[in-house]
């Protein structure tokens, strides 16, 4: 065999001994692309995504879509090729593992934290775009979001249980659960007073605040992470609304979505629209107070929305960095940092005012 022909084939014997390597060996990676984007002023399988009755809606124009991220899943075990043929794409990005799963954390378990997180940030988004509307009849209070498994509280605590008072002292914002809690040691016993469930439910249907509660004593124990006193639940927040307000969207996980859900309620309930039938995308968590919090993904959601059509992406003011690191082409960035800044960044959008825009910067 001639010599050139030997080092071809030596060399293609090396090449196809590196991909198979590359392909059995497993690495602690996960990726990361753009998923689907939605407008929530539209529909998904022929049903409006925001449902409002019991009060006065208008027409809507133009879009105002939220932006989504695909992950590979937790079980998932990328191969070396995988990983590095993400790190050279464009439309991909690969983070460590533990980035995206945390902990240890199962499928089973990211999935019900990604959705107890979108189902709160829908609550969020509706008392945060009423609140900017003025609208008056939003009633909160503390409840049970999770209980943990094998903890103290299983059994005797449920989510949507709502929390009046600990140890008799009334409880105002989710945080005062872990403050009153953690006033004990190991090993004491700590009072709850709550509503259970169930009533809380038939309060909420009925548009009235839960009444009552009942007293239930629960041990404490020692946290795994040291010496502080836990019961082992998450504590969170539900409201009562002074009409109907319904997000239907299935398969969607996360917080992110809470500021586009918002605009688009606000967009309903108002006549100008606010969009100017443009095609405007987002993202950004949002709490009760219509703060707009940093999201994961920001550069695929860039990417995702611009490939959707959109022209203008509303940023949230701590992605502002990243995101302008590299903009997609015929994409503007706008900076929000509370859902009042992106309705009057829209109004100077509806004018033609571009140059007004709070924009994001590298820097």
């Amino acid at each position: 065999m001639p010599r050139r022909t030997a080092t071809m084939l030596a060399a293609t014997l090396v090449l196809i001994a590196l991909l198979c390597a590359g392909v059995l060996i497993k690495v602690p990676y996960a990726e990361m692309s753009p998923g689907p984007t939605v407008n929530t002023l539209g529909e998904v399988k022929g049903e409006p995504v925001l449902q409002i009755s019991g009060h006065e809606t208008y027409p809507t124009t133009g879009n105002l879509n939220m932006t989504t991220v695909r992950v590979t899943g937790a079980d998932y075990n990328m191969n070396l090729v995988e990983a590095v043929y993400g790190w050279l794409a464009h439309d991909s990005v690969v983070v460590p593992h533990d980035t995206l799963y945390p902990d240890g954390k199962t499928a089973e378990q990211s999935d019900q934290e990604n959705a107890e997180e979108f189902s709160q940030s829908q609550e969020s988004a509706k008392v945060a775009a009423l609140n900017e509307l003025g609208v008056k009849g939003v009633k909160s209070w503390v409840i049970v979001s999770s209980v943990q498994k094998d903890s103290p509280a299983e059994g005797t605590l449920h989510a949507g249980d709502v929390i009046r008072a600990v140890d008799g002292t009334e409880v105002k914002e989710p945080g005062d659960v872990a403050k009153l809690v953690t006033k004990h040691k190991p090993g004491q016993k700590v009072v709850f007073t709550i509503v259970p469930a169930k009533d809380a439910a038939a309060a909420e249907k009925a548009r009235k605040e839960p009444a009552g509660g009942k007293e239930v004593a629960i041990t404490t124990r020692k946290s795994p992470e040291g010496d502080r006193a836990i019961v082992g639940i998450q504590a969170g927040t539900d409201h009562t609304f002074p009409f109907d307000i319904d997000i239907k969207l299935a398969d969607v996980g996360g917080p992110s979505a809470g500021l586009m859900f918002s605009l688009g309620i606000v967009d309903k309930l108002t006549p100008e629209q606010l969009t100017g039938g443009k095609f405007i995308a987002g993202t950004g968590t949002i709490d009760d107070k219509g703060k707009v919090g940093p999201i994961g993904g920001i550069e695929m959601k860039l990417v995702g929305a611009r490939n959707a059509g959109a022209r203008y992406f509303l940023t949230p003011a701590d992605n502002c960095a990243s995101a302008a690191s590299d903009i997609p082409s015929g994409l503007t960035l706008i900076k929000v940092d509370t859902i009042h800044d992106a309705r009057q960044s829209l109004e100077k959008l509806r004018k033609g005012d571009t140059a007004g825009l709070p924009s994001c910067s590298a820097k």
